[in-house]
């Protein structure tokens, strides 16, 4: 697999299109107390992300797995 697609921003805009797909689907064809419930949870997914993206930022990983680091195999 190329290293290139195996990285936090390609997993987010794969992540952030398959959002994108379900919620534009339980919009069209959803009763709205499956709209309510499908856009209820994608906002706790969107919170948890954005604390996910703040801690890594703010906190990077260990030395081993990092890719800068000779110790990571």
């Amino acid at each position: 697999m190329n290293a290139r697609l195996r990285s936090y921003p390609v997993y987010g805009l794969g992540v952030g299109v398959v959002w994108a797909v379900i919620l534009v689907l339980v919009s069209l064809f959803g009763r709205d107390e499956r709209r309510r419930t499908t856009f209820l949870v994608f906002g706790g997914f969107a919170s948890g992300w954005v604390s996910a993206t703040i801690a890594r930022s703010v906190y990077p990983p260990p030395l081993k797995y990092r890719k800068d680091s000779g110790a990571a195999s």
